[in-house]
């Protein structure tokens, strides 16, 4: 990427980076690739004629999102091998992207995880439609078909996700109070008010990408997930830290085991109880929390 600052290539790209990651990580859940992709959509970027460029955020967006639909049908492939629950990559986002619940849902874990079950190209329409309220005919555009066909996509992809995404969207002062009960709960090994917290159905994930130990499979039920974490986490409470965060615009919490990072739990809230935890412990999907600043995302 040019370090001239006054270069209008670089400025228009700059000015709508944000945009441009959200997108790429809505597609393909990945941090990582997302980043990849605006390497790519850049070196394009940079060879399109600036004079003749009517609407530089579409031409950018459009750019982005064929660079991301070709990524996710190559990823799609290497997921089916993955070793047990694929979890998208984890964020670290700002107070501001919690505020705006739109954006946090279409960001969440438990929406990404939805999103999976769309093909690649109801995929970036639903993203582009929804997330972005971008339209038809620009839509059509950056994913080569016509405006005719991207509403049918469109309408068939919403009701895909509307039968599984969560019946209502939680506040950020909700979904806080929730992870602070249940944060309690696991720090002091109090079961019985871990049971409270957790809903019936409760369905717990964890990603450990075949490096660290994890479930192969989701745990289903509060109780047999209640027992997960009394024979998990009860073994190393004395060298087991628990901080709150904000990942993916929601309630998280940053896992440590003699002060190294195990781990990212995600949640997923209806009726004040837990009905999703997700725990990412892939070493590959944590190396950036470190030193990675809080993401605005738009």
């Amino acid at each position: 990427m040019s370090d001239d600052a006054t270069d209008p290539a670089t400025e228009a790209f700059l000015a709508h980076r944000n945009l441009l990651f959200t997108v790429a990580y809505e597609v393909l859940g990945s941090a990582a690739d997302a980043e990849d992709v605006l390497q790519e959509t850049w070196l394009q970027w940079v060879k399109a004629d600036q004079d003749q460029v009517r609407d530089q955020r579409a031409l950018l967006v459009r750019i982005t999102t064929r660079q991301a639909l070709n990524r996710l049908r190559t990823i799609k492939r290497r997921r089916e091998a993955y070793v047990g629950s694929w979890l998208p990559e984890p964020l670290l986002t700002t107070p501001d992207v919690a505020q705006d619940i739109e954006l946090a849902e279409s960001v969440s874990m438990a929406l990404m995880l939805v999103l999976e079950t769309l093909s690649p190209t109801e995929r970036a329409v639903f993203v582009l439609r929804e997330a972005f309220d971008i339209g038809y005919d620009e839509i059509a555009e950056a994913v080569d078909k016509s405006p005719a066909a991207v509403r049918q996509i469109a309408h068939r992809a919403r009701r895909h996700v509307d039968a599984r995404r969560p019946r209502r969207v939680v506040s950020s002062n909700e979904g806080q109070a929730v992870l602070e009960s249940f944060h309690r709960a696991v720090t002091t090994g109090d079961s019985q008010a871990l049971l409270e917290v957790l809903a019936p159905e409760v369905v717990l994930m964890s990603d450990g990408g075949g490096i660290k130990h994890a479930a192969l499979r989701p745990v289903t039920g509060a109780e047999r997930v209640s027992l997960m974490f009394a024979g998990g986490i009860g073994k190393f409470l004395d060298t087991l830290t628990v901080e709150r965060t904000v990942v993916n615009g929601n309630p998280a919490l940053l896992v440590r085991l003699d002060g190294e990072i195990d781990g990212v739990m995600a949640i997923s809230v209806q009726d004040a109880r837990i009905t999703g935890l997700y725990y990412v412990r892939n070493p590959e999907k944590l190396s950036h929390l470190t030193s990675a600043t809080p993401l605005t995302l738009r």
